[in-house]
């Protein structure tokens, strides 16, 4: 579809900042195209915050990081206004989340007023300063952290948040090979950043975003998205199954990987590939099934089992 060529080198030029976790890149890439947003659970040091700075820089996105603290304001995200003396009038301070790709690096820190803030520019693609709203540049995507061992002084995110999370997925580590090459790669740059070449530019990512919407998704596959999301509001340890909100959320995805794998159709695999990253986070087990350690992943997995695949879809 054109793009193909250009991917491979995406994956080329993180590969200097990121090796071995491609899966990860995809999902910050369907994210992306999908016009969504990304929560990364995953423990300290393993480059969350080179590879979102690293995926920024190679398709040309202003990047900006804000960490997480209990003090944080809506006002230290969105901006606010200031008085000038020299020009005698209030003047806007941007505040970071004016950017392509923001990083909230351990979102759940800040006061879930503070998390609001966050909410209204995932959700509207806006904030709202002093009563003035002002649109966000396009593309725009969160990119937020999780630290799963530390839970003391943290707010729960809340449902209607980890809602508007397109995609929650890991890192996790390196195998034995990956993790001496890291130091390899280290050894070789000289330097503890590495240089990311620009693969796209601004205006082609938004075209991609575009093409996303021109994706064939067949009426089989359809009814196979929502067969899956439907099959979750009857399992036993589930309290609130997914919403047709999470419905549409896994079709964006499955076009936007179908447009990254090369095609202009979505076949099964897509969905498949992509339930559990675009589906676990929005269910919500009883209290019983967390303690006796029933997972959502293993929930989604499960139902994908039992879901039947489509036959005689395009493609």
């Amino acid at each position: 579809m054109g793009y193909s060529s250009a991917f491979e080198r995406l994956y080329e030029e993180l590969g200097k900042a990121i090796v071995g976790k491609r899966e990860v890149i995809d999902r910050l890439l369907v994210a992306l195209l999908a016009r969504g947003h990304v929560l990364i659970e995953d423990y300290p040091g393993m480059a969350k915050t080179l590879l979102a700075s690293s995926f920024a820089k190679a398709l040309d996105l202003h990047f900006r990081r804000i960490q997480f603290t209990p003090d944080l304001l809506p006002s230290d995200i969105t901006g606010g206004y200031y008085w000038d003396a020299k020009s005698g009038e209030f003047k806007l301070r941007r505040g970071p989340v004016f950017t392509n790709i923001l990083l909230a690096d351990e979102v759940n820190r800040a006061p879930p007023k503070t998390q609001s803030a966050l909410l209204e520019a995932m959700q509207e693609r806006q904030v709202t300063i002093d009563g003035n709203t002002f649109p966000l540049e396009e593309p725009f995507m969160v990119v937020a952290t999780l630290n799963p061992i530390e839970q003391e002084g943290t707010y729960p995110l809340p449902e209607a948040q980890l809602d508007r999370f397109l995609i929650k997925t890991r890192i996790g580590y390196p195998s034995f090979p990956e993790e001496v090459q890291i130091l390899k790669k280290r050894i070789e740059r000289r330097s503890d950043r590495p240089e990311i070449s620009r693969v796209l530019t601004r205006d082609e990512v938004l075209q991609l975003q575009r093409r996303v919407e021109d994706v064939y998704v067949d009426d089989s596959i359809l009814e196979y998205i929502v067969r899956i999301t439907s099959s979750t509001r009857g399992v036993k340890e589930v309290e609130v199954g997914v919403s047709p909100r999470g419905s549409e959320a896994l079709m964006k995805a499955a076009r936007a990987l179908a447009l990254v794998r090369g095609r202009d159709y979505v076949i099964p695999d897509d969905v498949k590939e992509l339930a559990v990253p675009v589906l676990s986070h929005r269910l919500v087990l009883k209290v019983e099934s967390a303690m006796i350690g029933v997972s959502a992943e293993e929930v989604i997995r499960r139902v994908l089992e039992k879901v039947e695949v489509p036959k005689g879809f395009r493609g």
